[in-house]
């Protein structure tokens, strides 16, 4: 696992173990002579993770990597995609009158809404109907286009829980979700990257969002309506996919709007908490500004 991280100093990278104990970028060079690069996407996407796999177990990890401020753990994405209706269990369809899709029903955030796992969610007071997202996100490990489904998983780096955080009246207004959805800080993720060989089959992991301890989703990703390997192909049919790209897969029912006996919207001072099986858990304070 790779995490951003932030110290009294400056921002860097550390790769994590599975106690949580970490070592930053700087202790890898120093420790293996190893001149491995300045950022965590050319230290994931050009190699340097596989050249020093070897001796990882060799490494001294010497932190608690909760003793950093941990950051978006993708920093230098060209694209943030995202999924509509990609549940089986979203309660959507009869909501919005719409069908399962045959294709991804996709929306852009501003990478700018990208925030840490612990970091709080920042709303301006003219936001009245606030409401959160539990999600699967993966990114794009390496450039591609027309991928083939069977070779999809090839070209993901790693995958991290995201939390699409979403102003539901002014998606109401707007028609379409990207304002809604794109305030800075809307956007809380990581805990850190998990690469794609640590994770067995990611359509099948379990996802839990918490709202002041009350579990609000609780569904996996085996109800995706479009997989990974699906999401990968359909998208890169469109576009090219670059090395940091980051596509977030959808979420399922269990949202505030989607409360079957009374809408839920957050509140100043609400904890919201999404977990993604084998992967982490993501945990933010909900705080209204003027």
């Amino acid at each position: 696992m790779t995490a951003m991280i932030s110290d009294s100093y400056s921002d860097t990278y550390a790769i994590v173990n599975n106690n949580g104990e970490a070592i930053t970028a700087d202790e890898i060079k120093y420790q293996t002579s190893i001149q491995i690069p300045p950022t965590l996407e050319e230290f994931m996407f050009e190699g340097y993770a596989d050249r020093i796999g070897d001796v990882l177990d060799g490494l001294n990890f010497t932190h608690n990597i909760f003793h950093f401020r941990l950051l978006p753990p993708i920093i230098r994405s060209f694209k943030v995609i995202c999924l509509a209706f990609n549940y089986k269990d979203q309660d959507s369809w009869l909501r919005f009158g719409r069908f399962p899709p045959k294709d991804p029903v996709i929306y852009m955030k501003a990478r700018t809404s990208l925030t840490g796992a612990y970091e709080d969610i920042i709303c301006p007071s003219f936001v009245k109907q606030l409401d959160y997202e539990g999600e699967l996100a993966l990114v794009i490990g390496k450039k591609c286009r027309d991928v083939e489904i069977g070779k999809a998983l090839e070209y993901v780096g790693g995958y991290f829980v995201l939390d699409d955080i979403s102003a539901r009246d002014i998606q109401f207004i707007d028609k379409q979700y990207s304002r809604a959805k794109s305030f800075d800080s809307f956007g809380p993720c990581g805990p850190w990257v998990v690469t794609r060989d640590e994770i067995h089959d990611p359509n099948d992991l379990q996802l839990i969002t918490k709202v002041n301890e009350e579990v609000r989703q609780s569904s996996s990703t085996s109800n995706l309506v479009l997989n990974i390997e699906k999401i990968v192909n359909s998208l890169s049919s469109v576009m090219t996919l670059e090395a940091g790209d980051i596509i977030s897969t959808g979420t399922p029912s269990g949202t505030g709007l989607s409360m079957s006996s009374h809408i839920k919207y957050l509140q100043h001072g609400d904890i919201v908490e999404v977990e993604v099986e084998g992967i982490g858990k993501i945990r933010n304070k909900v705080k209204f500004v003027r």
